[in-house]
């Protein structure tokens, strides 16, 4: 029986949308409304590492992080099932790519915020003629409201977990990573990626199915979602103390993300704030990268995926770039060893 309704995982005409083919159906759909961001290469960095690091830099990326995919995807499937508008939650990307999704279909679009999420980010979203509600610092806060909204307003919700279009469509970015990658004459061995809810990961996971291509993901000590839900069998939520990567805050990792990944990442590392803050630093002084904390956690991975000798060639997604200045300006100023 084929799937059907706006979270189908396929169409009778298509490949399974959870499956490297699907990713790659996926790459194509949504040609020519994202940014084929570069690849970028650090001499500084490779050195240091001892290791190649190829940066997908998708703090280039259409609103700024690699989130435009998979909500592309959602709101447009969401729009042919015609849907009245749509409602989402998370610490900022998600939300921003969502609003300017629907923008695209001058669609209603209700936000969910935490209520410290980055101004910057807030700003954005409303720039796009998006309504922002805030609520609580919890996942499950934020979660409550887009089910009263869903309910008082007959809105769609776009989960940025759950929805196999959104996690599909974030798999686009390793994809693409890996034929850019190739047509360098590359190889990579690894590829790393941040994590928070887990949908870029499980899309990573996907998008190098079958390819030899080992993937780690790279989260906050601060909030260890994935290391919690791999110790227990299952997510789980974790006590989420303060963060920089603010994208990385949610303090459960969506089920679907976790029935991908469990058995099919191959390392999760844990990265403390101050390296966090020192890839910040690494990214923007020696690859001329200005990416937000998110994205700086994957570095951090990668670094420690060099050190430890296991990898020659690793791939790191730099998921975002919405970064407060007054961040960055305290990071450089930090003395660092």
């Amino acid at each position: 029986m084929t799937p059907t309704g706006p979270n189908a995982v396929a169409v009778a005409d298509q490949p399974p949308l959870l499956s490297c083919a699907g990713v790659h159906d996926a790459r194509h759909r949504i040609a020519g409304r994202v940014v084929q961001t570069p690849v970028i290469r650090s001499d500084d960095l490779e050195r240091m590492a001892g290791a190649r690091l190829w940066l997908k830099a998708e703090n280039l990326q259409r609103g700024g992080s690699f989130k435009i995919r998979g909500a592309l995807l959602a709101v447009d499937r969401l729009v042919a099932a015609g849907s009245r508008g749509v409602v989402a939650q998370s610490t900022g990307n998600h939300a921003l790519a969502v609003a300017l999704a629907a923008a695209q279909h001058r669609l209603p679009a209700v936000l969910v915020l935490p209520t410290d999420a980055a101004p910057t980010k807030v700003r954005r979203i409303r720039e796009t003629g998006a309504e922002v509600l805030q609520a609580g610092t919890t996942l499950a806060e934020r979660v409550a409201v887009v089910e009263e909204v869903g309910e008082t307003c007959g809105y769609d919700a776009v989960d940025p977990y759950q929805n196999p279009d959104v996690v599909a469509g974030q798999g686009t970015a390793t994809a693409e990573l890996l034929h850019q990658v190739d047509a360098a004459d590359g190889r990579l061995d690894a590829v790393v990626l941040p994590v928070g809810g887990g949908s870029a990961v499980a899309g990573a996971v996907l998008a190098t199915a079958g390819q030899g291509v080992d993937v780690y993901a790279a989260e906050p000590g601060a909030v260890p979602a994935l290391t919690a839900a791999l110790r227990a069998g299952g997510p789980v939520t974790v006590d989420a103390k303060p963060t920089i990567a603010d994208g990385l805050r949610p303090d459960r990792i969506g089920r679907l993300p976790y029935d991908l990944v469990h058995d099919a990442v191959a390392e999760v590392f844990t990265i403390d704030e101050d390296a966090i803050a020192e890839a910040l630093r690494l990214a923007l002084v020696h690859a001329r990268l200005l990416v937000e904390p998110a994205a700086a956690t994957a570095l951090a991975g990668a670094l420690r995926l060099a050190a430890a000798g296991r990898a020659r060639d690793i791939g790191v997604l730099v998921s975002g770039g919405n970064v407060e200045t007054g961040l960055v300006a305290s990071v450089l100023g930090r003395q660092t060893s």
